[in-house]
């Protein structure tokens, strides 16, 4: 073999300081440097490719993609790659030292793969939505035994398997949409839990609820794809609230969140409140 066994490709969107952690992550991995490559698809970032430059310090190539979106800037990275297996990590999260190690062994053509996600804790005292993300989070093994996909900041597949399934689609769930392509297309999903990669909490309510209704906008137009979308969205959204019920004890018993959990609770109401009432807007024809 004369080129890298596995590219690890990065989408970036102006967080220099964040894509120089990923990339120390990556340098710190248990196999030889010289099995993986590193590409950056950063999507025109008004930090100026220089900003990215230094963050990259020559450990890997970076290449432009303006049309903007993380599924544009992994498609275009992953188009330039060499590697026969694709990695897939985001440029804010960090990569656990044998992850690569780990997701290359359990990949294979026909099988991709999604590793374990761990939410990384932040310096200092922690609040509502840094706990509540912290507890409920990225539950990867739940998405790839459960509901078939995996998230696509821990995604290992055969670069000749993505190749037959497709680019990564925009504006809808681009990692569960990809995902059942994936699966339609013949291929098998497995959870690789010693792949593991961490990655930051939304630091306040503002965020969150902006992640939360960016996955609103793209749950839903991926349900409306699916026969009955519309009136399934709208029962889900109905029973949403349901879920405080199931997730606050959860929250009540982590120790990792010790003199948060009266806040994490408040939290997990208003979400989910606020998830529920935005999905009847939707199911009503009202944009968030």
């Amino acid at each position: 073999m004369t080129g890298p066994r596995i590219s690890v490709v990065v989408p970036h969107y102006n967080d220099p300081i964040g894509l120089g952690r990923c990339l120390n992550s990556l340098e710190a991995q248990t196999i030889g440097r010289d099995a993986f490559e590193i590409v950056v698809g950063d999507n025109d970032s008004p930090c100026g490719l220089e900003a990215v430059e230094r963050a990259v310090a020559g450990r890997g190539r970076i290449v432009t993609i303006p049309e903007k979106g993380a599924g544009p800037a992994r498609n275009g990275a992953a188009a330039a790659a060499s590697g026969e297996i694709l990695a897939f990590i985001d440029s804010d999260c960090v990569a656990e030292p044998g992850w690569l190690e780990a997701g290359a062994a359990a990949v294979a053509t026909g099988r991709f793969i999604g590793g374990r996600m761990f939410v990384l804790r932040p310096q200092g005292a922690i609040n509502g939505a840094q706990a509540l993300e912290m507890v409920l989070a990225f539950d990867n093994q739940s998405y790839v035994r459960d509901k078939h996909f995996t998230v696509t900041a821990n995604l290992f597949v055969m670069a000749e398997d993505f190749a037959r399934v497709g680019p990564f689609r925009t504006g809808v769930s681009e990692d569960l949409e990809w995902c059942h392509r994936a699966i339609a297309k013949g291929l098998e999903i497995a959870y690789a839990p010693y792949a593991a990669v961490g990655h930051p909490p939304r630091d306040d309510w503002a965020a969150l609820k902006g992640k939360a209704r960016r996955i609103e906008r793209e749950l839903y137009l991926f349900a409306l794809e699916r026969p009955g979308g519309r009136a399934k969205w709208f029962v889900r959204s109905l029973l949403l609230p349901g879920m405080i019920a199931v997730e606050a004890p959860k929250l009540l018993r982590a120790p990792q969140i010790a003199g948060a959990r009266v806040v994490a609770l408040v939290t997990l109401v208003k979400i989910r409140l606020w998830r529920s009432a935005a999905g009847l807007r939707q199911s009503l024809g009202f944009d968030l």
